[in-house]
Formats: structure tokens, sequence, C-alpha cells
């Protein structure tokens, strides 16, 4: 028996939003466990980093595989083969006895875990009219944010009481909740749509003609250059605050939540700017801030003139920016498409995650301490996105629908 729609918009978007939250906090709940993670595994805490990076790049790479899934079988039955991927997986990560080990779990249960986000963004599409993506995208980033404010405050908790492999079996426990969201919170979205096809061939053509539209080329490309610098943060915040910094994994779980409230109140901020200007003028305006924010941040980390207080307000300030950036990028990029809307979401998470987990690796790979890293990588992507966008945005014609302000 089908589970009946949810009878009010506000419903649907936190049950949209639990799905979606199910990453960061399979991100952001072990963050605080880095130093015993890397103690355990006589490692330094900088390769320990890099299952953050792993978990992204299989993340980036199940978008690929789900998307076409989600289109072709509608939308919950991919979700429960994903979600069951990332609940085997992330038990195995409880029973990892080497960092080899902990990198291949991570990677599996990202593949699998996925198909939460990609179906996530592409019921969007299927439940809200095009004008009203942005909105509903700036409200499920308020959704998405309770996990970073959260996740690293409970991780530390967990870690002291217990230990680090236990935030693993949590972990595992969302997974599940995540599929009694999907059977009894969700409707089906979009039906099944056979002429999809699972070949290789037509699907690498299917993303190559969605690259090759204009407004999801420009706004998907520029938008995943300025999400990156959320990914960086995360990679690079355990390094910038308990081994730069010395602070203590509780007050860095402080701090972490603190931050997070950039991206909450550029969500917020954005749902009040799209009552009064366009879409594209938001996003242009937002991502010129942010690369200039990272730009100074960078020379000045470089110079050495940041103590901790000045850390905080600068990425503050840059994750704001792409707290505002963020939900005008994926409202114009997927405004075109109804008919494949699963795999233009599964195109958009590919490109968000896989740059941001290339870029995270840098953060990680890089032999120097402290801050420079993030900050470099960050001003990188932010002046990259801004390159982009000015490059090809006279070439973008949007939807007078995905244009208007809401």
């Amino acid at each position: 028996m089908k589970p009946p729609k949810p009878r009010h918009p506000a419903f649907l978007i936190v049950a949209l939003g639990s799905l979606n939250a199910l990453t960061p906090f399979s991100i952001d709940m072990y963050l605080p466990s880095f130093p015993a993670i890397a103690a355990e595994f006589h490692v330094a805490v900088a390769q320990v980093a890099l299952s953050v990076s792993i978990y992204f790049i299989g993340f980036a790479l199940g978008q690929v595989v789900y998307g076409p899934l989600l289109d072709r079988f509608g939308r919950k039955r991919p979700l429960y083969l994903g979600l069951a991927i990332y609940v085997l997986a992330t038990c195995g990560c409880t029973a990892a006895r080497s960092l080899e080990a902990l990198l291949v779990c991570r990677f599996l249960s990202a593949l699998g875990g996925s198909a939460a986000s990609v179906g996530a963004t592409a019921m969007v599409r299927d439940l809200f009219p095009p004008e009203a993506a942005p909105k509903v995208f700036s409200r499920l980033m308020l959704v998405l944010s309770v996990s970073p404010l959260l996740a690293p405050s409970v991780g530390s908790l967990v870690l002291l009481a217990v230990g680090w492999r236990a935030i693993f079996a949590i972990l595992a426990g969302i997974g599940l909740l995540n599929a009694a969201i999907v059977a009894f919170a969700l409707p089906p979205g979009a039906a099944p749509d056979p002429q999809v096809a699972l070949r290789p061939g037509p699907i690498l053509a299917t993303f190559r003609d969605l690259l090759k539209t204009p407004v999801f080329f420009t706004y998907g490309v520029a938008g995943a250059l300025s999400f990156t610098a959320l990914f960086v943060y995360v990679a690079g915040s355990p390094a910038i605050f308990m081994d730069g910094f010395k602070v203590d994994a509780q007050v860095y779980g402080g701090i972490f939540g603190l931050l997070v409230g950039g991206m909450i109140g550029g969500g917020q901020l954005n749902l009040f700017l799209t009552r009064r200007f366009r879409l594209e003028a938001i996003f242009r305006v937002a991502l010129a801030a942010e690369a200039a924010l990272a730009a100074l941040f960078f020379a000045a980390a470089a110079l050495g003139w940041l103590g901790l207080p000045a850390t905080v307000a600068f990425l503050f300030a840059i994750l704001l920016a792409v707290g505002v950036s963020y939900p005008n990028a994926a409202g114009l990029a997927l405004a075109p498409f109804a008919k494949n809307a699963g795999s233009a979401a599964a195109l958009f998470g590919f490109l968000q995650l896989g740059i941001g987990a290339l870029a995270s690796s840098v953060v990680g790979l890089m032999a120097a301490k402290g801050t420079v890293p993030t900050a470099s990588t960050m001003c990188l992507s932010s002046a990259l996105a801004l390159l982009v966008l000015q490059l090809t945005a006279g070439r973008v014609a949007p939807p007078p629908a995905a244009a208007k302000p809401g």
C-alpha cells in the first residue's frame, strides 16, 4: 500500500531534508574523533582527513549511478538499495582495524548514502514548481544545517563515553531511520520511466547533453566550484583548530556548530533576497563576495596575521556567502529539466562532490599545517567559480519561471 501524500509542504521539506542530512551527519559526527583514530592507527591526523575526501569521492560516483536508476525505476526502490549498502558499510567501519580498512568502508558507505541526497534533490524537482525550487533548497539547507550543529557535539560525547567506533554504529542507525522515512513519509515522486537506458553509452550521452545545456553548465559548474569551500572547510577544520590552535574536541564541536551558523544564515538570507532580486543577480553577487573574502583569508593566513577569532570570522563570512549562492545555483541549474530530473540532479551532485573531493584531498595531502592549505584552496576554487560565471553567463537564457523572484 502506498503511503499517503503529506498534506503540507513543510512536512515534505522536513522529510527530504532528513534524507539530505545523512551525508553531513556521516561526515561531521566523527570529525572530533580524528586524533583518537590517528592515535589508534599510528598515523597523522592529516591522513585520517583523507577519509573525508574518500567519502566525497564515493559520494560523487554514487550520484552518477543513482541518477539513471532513479529515473528508470522511480525514486523509492533505488533509495532502499542505496540505504542498505550504506548501513552495511557503515557497520563495517565499526570493525575496521586499520586506516586502509576504514577508508574502504567509508568509500562503500558513501556509494550507498549518495542515493539519499540525489533522491531528495530529484524529488524537489518532482514535487515543487521550478520557481519555488530555490526557496525549497534554502529551507532544505535549514534542515540540513541542523546536523552540523548537532553532529560534532554528539560525536564528542559518544567519543568520550564509548569510543569512536560507536559513532559509526549510531550512523548505521540513522541510515535505517532514513529508510523508514522513505517508506512512510514520502510520496512516490516521478513515475518509473522504462525508456531510460541503463547502458553506459546512453547514460554518458544523457550527461553530455545536460552539460551542453548552457544554463546547466554555467550554474552547475560555477555552483559546484563555489560550494567547494564547504568541503574544504570540513576536511581542513580539524587540522586548523585541533592541530593548529590546539583546541580540544568539545571546543572544536562548538566552533564547528558556530560556523555552520554561517550556512544557516546564508540560506535564510537567500529566502529574503529571492523576494526582491533575480536569482542570477543574487548568485553573481554572493559568488563575488565569496571570492573576495577567500582571497583576503588566504593573504592574511599566508602572512601569519590570523589568530583564532579572525580565522573563525573569515570562515563564517565565507560560509555565509556559500549559503546564499548554493540554493540559487541548484534552482537555476535544474530548472530546465523535468523528464531527466534524476540524471540532472545526479550530475549536479557529481560536479559538487567530485570537485569538492579533489579540493579536500589537496588539503589533506598538503604537508603544511594550520590554516594556509584550507585558505589557499578556498581562494582558488572561488576564483575559478567566478571565472566560469564571467566567461559563460552571456550564453545563458534562463527559463522565465526560474529567473523570477518568488
